[in-house]
């Protein structure tokens, strides 16, 4: 399968399926016209050394004012691949380098940027043959753009750098040796095109954000199951109190529970008990202000990854070449933000009801095991969940309100926008921690309302996870049964 890089609008879902569905990349015809229109305007203006162009005929940031001779066009360009990259840490994860190139080359190709054709091509070479460059998650101010990391991308397109190919990280001259590829001879503005952009901080962002829609209906399910393994209440969720109220996520949360707890013998018995505390009376509320987050996170990302990003902007028709400031990362920063603190408070409320179903309260045994004291029984997964939920709130300390100048000065506002983007990437994968403890705790409370049953929909998930991880009836070794918990959540 084909997907054809185009200027037809590209949504989070198409990401989404191509990167799980093996899709292989390739230029349309009209995108390869636009590129080759920019590219062959900008060779003409380069021509004209009485009117230098920021980033094509001088240097770069605070040397925007030195002139470069055109004998040594393609000389900066490499150069400012080799001394951009200059990123550290931890490696950004291979699913997420098959995302920045498949972001930087729909960029590239709305022919704006002035990029050759051939190295827009070896970028989706790249893709199709898993060659993964070796990208480091440090070291982005989310302006200039991503230069760091995009600059550790840009280097095995020159022969240099490494990647990762069948499992193994190689120098990138090897495999392209091996794959019979010569590197690509940069021209004159492709280093700014390849490394100015967000496409780095967007691909943690449109990744976090496919998960975190995921995650979304996953606490629902598990939530369901809590709030019946506590024998808790279904009035809290009828329409009539969210329709006074009419937030969209808090609606689709409470008829989302209603549903998946239609037919269950549990939710219909008589309660003794008026109220229930509010991680569970407050679903409703606070999913759904989750719900509605993502809604808006991704209207704002899937507005950039069809973007154009990188500096200066190239305008063939009009003739003119501006630069400006599309690389900053402050519009997509906020929303990974906010989007982290909405995912968090997923996580947050998940290890309350965790913690309400070990608490002894409504008939349920200490610690959810029949002979506590001998057994600790889930007491300590409830301090995982804890830990893990105290992490992710520190991490939603907002990355976008800071900004550090740098470039002597000339690049005096930058977004932190890559640093917003892997904090979010964290705390989805902690928040999916969380929520697959919570399910573990409330596989086993439900067990201790036989033999009352759950809805079909709860019964047939429990089931299901069953056939993962036991029930616990004294204690034995837990980590191996949190992480296929983690497992059958991601599979869900």
């Amino acid at each position: 399968m084909i997907h054809y890089i185009s200027a037809d609008h590209l949504t989070v879902g198409r990401v989404e399926e191509i990167l799980t569905r093996g899709y292989e990349l390739a230029l349309s015809d009209d995108a390869r016209n636009r590129i080759q229109k920019c590219r062959d305007y900008l060779d003409r203006k380069a021509q004209n050394p009485e009117r230098p162009i920021y980033g094509v005929t001088t240097g770069f940031g605070s040397l925007c004012n030195v002139s470069v001779g055109s004998d040594d066009l393609a000389q900066l360009q490499k150069n400012l691949v080799m001394s951009h990259a200059c990123g550290t840490g931890e490696r950004v994860p291979s699913e997420i380098v098959r995302l920045i190139l498949l972001l930087k080359v729909q960029s590239l190709s709305y022919g704006y940027s002035g990029a050759q054709v051939a190295t827009v091509e070896r970028l989706l070479d790249f893709f199709n043959h898993g060659v993964l460059p070796v990208i480091y998650q440090q070291g982005s101010l989310g302006a200039s753009g991503d230069l760091a990391p995009l600059a550790h991308m840009s280097l095995p397109l020159l022969g240099l750098g490494e990647v990762e190919y069948k499992g193994e990280v190689r120098p990138a001259a090897d495999v392209l040796r091996e794959l019979g590829w010569t590197p690509v001879e940069l021209k004159s503005k492709e280093g700014l095109a390849l490394l100015n952009g967000t496409q780095f901080m967007a691909a943690f962002g449109v990744w976090s954000l496919i998960r975190a829609k995921r995650l979304s209906e996953q606490a629902d399910r598990v939530g369901a199951m809590s709030l019946d393994a506590f024998d808790g209440r279904i009035e809290p969720f009828a329409d009539n109190v969210h329709l006074i109220r009419a937030h969209k996520g808090q609606l689709e949360t409470a008829r989302a529970f209603r549903r998946l707890l239609e037919g269950s013998e549990l939710i219909a018995q008589p309660k003794k008990h008026v109220q229930d505390p509010y991680s569970f009376r407050c679903i409703p509320q606070v999913h759904g202000a989750s719900k509605d987050t993502i809604a808006y996170v991704e209207s704002v990302l899937t507005t950039e990854i069809n973007a154009a990003t990188d500096n200066p902007t190239v305008f063939p028709d009009e003739d003119v070449v501006v630069s400006a400031g599309n690389f900053h990362g402050q519009p997509i920063a906020l929303a990974m933000d906010f989007l982290a603190i909405a995912v968090a408070e997923l996580g947050n409320i998940s290890e309350r009801r965790t913690y309400k179903l070990i608490s002894g309260a409504r008939d349920l045994p200490n610690f959810l095991v029949k002979n506590p004291g001998l057994n600790s029984g889930f007491m300590i997964p409830q301090y995982a969940a804890a830990s893990i939920v105290s992490q992710s709130k520190g991490l939603c300390m907002p990355a976008s309100v800071d900004s550090i100048p740098s470039s002597q000065g000339q690049e005096d506002h930058v977004s932190m926008g890559s640093n917003a983007a892997t904090k979010l990437w964290r705390v989805v994968l902690n928040t999916e921690r969380v929520l697959a403890i919570e399910l573990f705790n409330a596989a086993q409370a439900l067990e201790f309302r036989r033999p009352l049953h759950s809805s079909p929909v709860i019964e047939e998930m429990h089931a299901a996870y069953r056939k993962c991880v036991p029930f616990i009836d004294n204690d034995e070794v837990m980590y191996p049964h949190i992480e296929s918990s983690i497992q059958f959540l991601r599979a869900l």
